[in-house]
């Protein structure tokens, strides 16, 4: 089951991202309550088949960009989640939202220590995936300036961007000191935002169906919302080709 939906959430509907992951985690030693997941899952499946929702895209400069968090200790075993939604922007000092073209949801294998630590951990993971996006869409010819990076941890910006010098972190030195070194080479601009305003929260907690249903519409476009658009047209095109007729 996990096979077959995840190039389906990969390709077009990213909110089954994070179910299957938990649903990942546990296939090697399942349990009657992974049952219950999977079949609660494909209940949501059931609900909202194919075509249902379309994942679209506006014109843009073709900077890559994203946003990145992490949920501290909120799976088992004293694990915490990353989560990421990438897309393409036109804006790079404020990075204008966009169809997201990869999301990461993913449990962090080592137990992080703080908040402050799993949001690194989330930056580490979703920067490695950006900078062979950066490299692509060179190579296809559009200069990539610093991939801004949006979170909502003042901490976690403050140690990457070096205004805050940590203490006996040496887990966090070993581990993120990767993305130190990435800004220095000013691949990426980190930033920091309410978290309110960071789409990557989305893929890092197992929401309430209402939370679902509220944010399916901010990252996938109502299959029906299509249809009456193209239907208008089809009138409009109607009505001119009659009026060239007439005239």
């Amino acid at each position: 089951m996990v096979g077959t939906f995840l190039f389906y959430g990969r390709a077009v509907d990213g909110t089954v991202l994070t179910a299957l992951s938990a649903i990942a985690s546990d296939q090697a030693a399942p349990t009657e309550a992974t049952m219950k997941k999977t079949k609660l899952f494909l209940d949501y499946a059931a609900t909202h088949p194919d075509a249902v929702s379309v994942l679209t895209y506006r014109a843009s400069d073709m900077v890559v960009a994203l946003h990145s968090n992490a949920s501290y200790l909120s799976e088992l075993k004293e694990r915490s989640r990353a989560g990421g939604h990438f897309f393409i922007s036109e804006d790079v000092a404020d990075p204008t939202k966009n169809g997201a073209v990869l999301n990461t949801a993913q449990i962090i294998k080592a137990v992080m220590s703080s908040a402050a630590e799993a949001e690194l951990g989330a930056m580490f993971i979703n920067a490695r995936e950006a900078v062979p996006a950066r490299i692509t869409l060179e190579e296809l010819g559009h200069k990539q300036p610093k991939t801004p990076m949006q979170t909502d941890n003042s901490t976690a910006v403050g140690v990457v961007n070096n205004n805050i010098q940590p203490r006996r972190t040496k887990a966090m030195d070993m581990r993120f000191h990767w993305l130190r070194d990435r800004e220095a080479q000013c691949q990426f601009r980190f930033y920091w935002r309410p978290g309110k305003d960071n789409l990557a929260d989305y893929w890092t907690k197992h929401h309430c169906g209402a939370h679902h249903k509220w944010m399916r519409n901010v990252f996938l476009t109502p299959a029906k919302l299509l249809e009456a658009l193209q239907a208008s047209l089809a009138r409009s095109t109607a009505r001119l080709s009659a009026s060239e007729r007439v005239c």
